[in-house]
C-alpha cells in the first residue's frame, strides 16, 4: 500500500472517531449533563488521535503540510455527509455538493505541480 493510501485510510478512520466525538452526543447524550457528554466525547476523541497522529506523520513524508490539511478537509466532508444523513437523520442538501466542489478546487490548487 502506498504512503498516500495509508495516510488516507488512517485519516478516514480518525475522522469517523472525531465526527462521533464532536456530534454523536447531540443524539445519544442530549439528556445528560454537558460535562458527561464532554467526557464521553473526549474518550472517543482519544481514539481519533491514535489514528490521526500516525497518519499525519506518515503523510508528511510525501506531502506538504498544506496538502495534508486539504486532504483532511476532503476526508472530513466525505465522512460527515453520510454521518449527518444516515446517523443524525439530517436532510441531504445540495449545500454538501457545493462544499465538495469548493474542496475539489482546493485539492486542485494544493496538489498541482
Amino acid at each position: 500500500m502506498t504512503t498516500i493510501l495509508k495516510t488516507i485510510l488512517l485519516l478516514t478512520i480518525s475522522n469517523v472517531f472525531m465526527t462521533f466525538a464532536w456530534y454523536a452526543h447531540l443524539k445519544n447524550l442530549n439528556h445528560k449533563h454537558w460535562l458527561i457528554a464532554a467526557l464521553v466525547s473526549w474518550g472517543v476523541a482519544l481514539m481519533e488521535y491514535l489514528f490521526q497522529v500516525p497518519a499525519n506523520r506518515i503523510g508528511f513524508t510525501v506531502m506538504s503540510l498544506a496538502q495534508l490539511k486539504i486532504l483532511q478537509e476532503v476526508i472530513t466532508l466525505s465522512v460527515f455527509v453520510p454521518f449527518a444523513v444516515l446517523y443524525m437523520n439530517q436532510p441531504l442538501k445540495l449545500d454538501f455538493l457545493w462544499a465538495g466542489l469548493c474542496l475539489m478546487g482546493a485539492v486542485y490548487f494544493m496538489f498541482r505541480t
